[in-house]
Order: structure tokens, then sequence, then C-alpha cells
């Protein structure tokens, strides 16, 4: 292990750099990972656009990237003890939570209550330096075993994983029900497997392009938004009822809205997607039909929940992943994740 790396440096929004850094230091409870393979999120777009100016990252410039796998190639005092090891697998998540507020103490560490509070929160790749380097540190908190089976490239998706599956669990799924994803995304793909891991019936997936072709091929039932109207689609095809649950992935206002109507009498819709702009609900329907709408922030202990679905087929990252690129052409993937036309789905870098 040499003392430099390489890293993706933001300079500024939207000015990408490939630089030469120290190789950091793992502190206590925390290791050094050999990075990889890294996959690109939304977030990590948004973020290099500066989209989120003081917030995600609070300064530039930045490394962003957090859905990430690799090997532990160094310990910090104490990380042994939670029976870590030099060139253990891993896959890693964000939130580095305090561990001592309400909702860290209730399991909800996606919620803690001291969010960037310098010394007490940290979630790497947002208001903490990412991983797209050639390695990174971590808290223990925020890595998990990768199973031999499972491929960096793969475990580099668990961590969406993660996430579709706590969209799922938010949508309080139970068996036999029929659940309507919107958005044909990779969040969407993969929580459209997650609603069948938490015991739905019928699962449509509500698109367009060629990501509802990628659902279909999945085995998915699906509504083609360019053929007519989502909602009354899917009305058809519960026999005029509506679906019991939907899980909201695609993020704009109208994806919402459309999700909000297609739900049956009772029905909750789950909502992970953080539209940019302002949103119009009828709130007769959910006073008089007594619908939910609930919203789900990243994950809270479904990492490890999440790993023996990828392990063993039932959540097909895998099947997501599109492109491959070197850390040295991020550019690229980044411009090709951006773009519609190009049948992106998940990108993965290795650094």
């Amino acid at each position: 292990m040499t003392r430099m790396m390489q890293a993706l440096v933001v300079k500024e929004p939207s000015v990408l750099e490939i630089q030469e850094a120290p190789v950091p230091e793992p502190g206590h409870n925390e290791v050094l990972a050999r990075v990889r393979a890294v996959s690109i999120c939304g977030t990590d777009a948004h973020l290099i656009r500066g989209d989120y100016p003081g917030f995600w990252p609070t300064a530039f410039p930045f490394t962003p990237g957090h859905e990430w796998a690799g090997e532990i190639v160094a310990l910090g005092p104490g990380a042994d003890a939670f029976g870590w090891k030099t060139g253990d697998r891993v896959a890693g998540t964000s939130h580095n939570a305090c561990g001592a507020c309400q909702k860290c103490v209730e399991g909800r560490y996606n919620l803690c209550e001291n969010y960037g509070a310098p010394g007490l929160h940290q979630q790497y790749g947002h208001n903490t330096q990412g991983v797209n380097a050639t390695y990174a540190v971590h808290n223990v908190k925020c890595i998990f075993r990768l199973p031999d089976t499972v491929t960096f490239d793969e475990g580099a998706i668990v961590d969406p994983a993660s996430i579709a599956l706590h969209v799922a669990r938010r949508g309080n799924i139970q068996p036999g029900d029929t659940v309507a994803v919107t958005g044909a995304g990779a969040i969407g793909l993969l929580a459209a497997d997650a609603a069948l891991i938490c015991g739905a019936a019928r699962v449509l997936v509500i698109g367009r392009g060629y990501r509802l072709q990628k659902a279909e091929a999945l085995g998915f039932e699906t509504v083609d938004t360019n053929a007519g109207d989502p909602v009354a689609a899917v009305r058809e095809l519960t026999g005029g009822t509506g679906a019991d649950v939907v899980l909201e992935c695609a993020g704009v206002p109208e994806t919402l809205t459309w999700g909000m109507a297609l739900l049956r009498r009772g029905g909750r819709c789950a909502m992970v997607g953080i539209p940019t702009a302002g949103v119009a609900l009828k709130c007769q329907s959910l006073v008089l039909d007594e619908l939910e709408l609930v919203g789900s922030r990243a994950s809270a202990g479904e990492m490890r929940r999440v790993m023996p679905f990828v392990a063993n087929g039932r959540m097909r990252v895998g099947e997501l992943i599109t492109h491959r690129f070197p850390l040295s052409e991020y550019d690229a993937a980044l411009a090709t994740f951006n773009d519609r036309d190009s049948g992106a789905m998940k990108i993965v870098v290795h650094p």
C-alpha cells in the first residue's frame, strides 16, 4: 500500500478532477478499505451539480460516492473488537449516526437527531468525504460483510438495495397485496423485487422507455405512461379497486399525484423519491378513503437483511449493472448516467 492514492475531487459545481491525495488513516472504531467498486447514485449527480449548496456537501472541494464495496486493509484502534480483520470483504453504507439520540436508540439511525453535528454524525459522500478513491475510511457501524458469492460490483449495489427494502417495509406490504411502483429506474426495480420479498402477490411497475422494458424483462407487470393515463390503467388491471400499496420511486410531482390516485381505499403510499418542485395533492380522498402517505429515508438496518437476498438472487442487483468505467473516466461515467437515452441503469466505477 502506497502513501498516496487517486481520488475524484469536485473542485466546484460540475468541475471534476482526478487528484493525488494522501491515503487516510483509520481512527477509533474505523477501518481503511481498498475500494473496488463504486456505484453512481442520483444524489451524486445532484451533489456534483451543486444542487444542495452548503448542505451536501457543506463545502467544495469534495469527494462524492457512498455506494461501494471493497476489502479491509487496515484496522483502527478498537475495530478488531467487533470481529473485523484485514482481508474481509465488505459493502458500505453512508449514515454514521451518533448512536445516542432517541431515534438512534430506537434503531432509526437514518433519522439521527444529531445529523450533521460535528463529532456526532457523518454521512459519507454527503457531508463527509466519500469513496470515489483508491482507499476510504469508514466506521464499523457502516460496513457489512459481503458474502463470498457476491462480487464487488454487486456489492456496490447493496446500499441502494437496502434503501429499496426499506421503502417496501415502510409500505407495510402484507402477503397477497397488489403493489404498484412508480418509477422504473434502479431504485424502482429494486423496490419491485423488495415488494415480492415482503409478500406481494402482484407488482405493477409504472414507467416508460428502456427502463420499463427492463421491468418487463424481469417479469413484472408494466404500465407505460406514454400509452395513456396510468391511473386508469392500474384501475383496469386491478378490477377497479386500485393498488394496496404504492412505492413512489421517481421523485417527480406527477408520479406522486398518480401514486395517491391509484391507491385503493385504505391504501398506503411510501415515498422515497424527492420532488424538487411543489406537489398539489387532493386531500378529500386522503381523508374519506383513509389513505396514508409516508416518507422513506435511506435505510435503517436493512443492509444486513438484504444481503441474503442479494446472495440468493431474489434481489437482482447484478442485472441492473449496465456500464462500467475506471475512476479516471468518471466524467464519461457521469455523462452516461445523466443521459436518459444511454440505456444506463446502474453504473459502476472502479477506482
